[in-house]
């Protein structure tokens, strides 16, 4: 630390210079930390799955129902703890462009299969007492300025007509990349206004399991109970089914982290050469100090920890930007409702943007440090 006046005013003889490289590494590092949460929202569902929860679908598509009989058929299965359903309502609240998911839900095993969304328990009683109650994330009710009481009218699309839910409850997660965007109401209340043909029909189950080690052994039982049936299943672990909605999107995120890299790492590379540049600059004066008596390792160590500290400034500053961002939630509306950056991915960032200037200043330094007295006294 002794050293670090020195470190410091040699960095502020071109403070421009100094600043723009700063900047440089900040542009670079915020792209870096844009480009992680937008990959983290592809990937994110797949991540926070439940080790010991189920997803079971119509084994033709996920768009094809499933009967309502078959959860106590599920439930009745050896391992099973317990199933619960989801209807996707698809409505729209003031209009398209306006997009959070809707699900019809069962309130009586909801909670049970998914204790990391928090409800408070007044909330979730008033909500369980109301047919036409309501629980909405707590990002969207911060979105639209919600609050527990009010009277949310949505307008259905494939069940048509003006749907008014009353919002009873938000909703938080136990953890930062728990999905709060949601909005649930009861299954019953979507059953009862729905046309005849809707009756008796889910979207899909979750189930929850005992024993996360006995998930292969119960989706083959779970697909041979309905085997041959009108309504066959597909059954798959929670984490596969969020990996396959994120294969459908990896076209788009393939496009999207190819161009972002392209100018990330180009960004990354005239800061470099403006860093390098700088240090071949002062190449007479760092011969001076080891004229005074300074070692050659001193020299090359100086060096690097001038380009270090100047990369870690911008890395710092760009990544401090990105983590202010996405706390305000989905930039979207609605479209990537995961949208976290990790502090794995901050440290990751950190440590790219560092390891960037240490290389950037090796090859000045390395020949400062080779560099005779005499020879380097002689430029100008």
């Amino acid at each position: 630390m002794k050293y670090l006046p020195l470190i410091i005013a040699n960095l502020g003889r071109k403070k421009i210079r100094t600043i723009l490289t700063v900047l440089s590494f900040a542009v670079a590092l915020f792209l870096f930390g844009l480009l992680a949460a937008i990959r983290g929202a592809f990937t994110m569902g797949a991540d926070v799955a439940g080790a010991d929860r189920l997803a079971v679908t119509n084994r033709a598509s996920i768009i094809q129902p499933l009967p309502i009989a078959y959860r106590d058929r599920i439930e009745r299965i050896p391992g099973v703890v317990r199933a619960t359903h989801f209807n996707w309502f698809g409505g729209v609240y003031q209009d398209e462009k306006q997009f959070f998911a809707q699900f019809a839900i069962d309130p009586e095993s909801y909670r049970e299969v998914f204790p990391e969304f928090i409800v408070p328990p007044d909330q979730w009683q008033a909500f369980v007492a109301d047919r036409a109650g309501a629980v909405a994330g707590e990002a969207t009710a911060k979105k639209y300025g919600w609050k527990v009481g009010d009277r949310i009218p949505i307008r259905g699309t494939f069940l048509p007509g003006i749907w008014e839910f009353n919002l009873h409850g938000i909703y938080r997660g136990s953890r930062p990349q728990d999905d709060l965007t949601q909005f649930w109401f009861h299954y019953k209340f979507m059953e009862e206004k729905a046309p005849p043909w809707f009756k008796g029909i889910v979207g899909w189950y979750f189930v929850k399991i005992a024993n996360p080690a006995a998930a292969p052994r119960l989706v083959k039982v779970i697909d041979e109970t309905f085997a041959n049936s009108a309504y066959e299943t597909r059954t798959q672990t929670e984490k596969a089914m969020a990996t396959s909605f994120a294969k459908q999107m990896g076209n788009i995120e393939f496009l999207i982290m190819a161009i972002g890299g392209v100018v990330f790492f180009t960004l990354l590379l005239v800061s470099g050469n403006t860093m390098a540049g700088a240090v071949r600059e002062r190449t007479s004066e760092l011969a001076v100090l080891k004229a005074v008596g300074y070692t050659d390792r001193f020299v090359l160590a100086i060096v690097l920890a001038e380009s270090a500290a100047v990369a870690a400034g911008g890395g710092i500053l760009g990544l401090a930007g990105v983590k202010l961002f996405t706390l305000k939630g989905d930039p979207t509306g609605g479209m990537l409702p995961f949208f976290y950056i990790s502090w794995g991915a901050i440290g990751a960032g950190l440590a790219l943007a560092v390891t960037v200037g240490l290389a950037a200043g090796i090859i000045p330094a390395v020949l400062a440090m080779r560099l005779r007295v005499i020879d380097a006294l002689r430029r100008v």
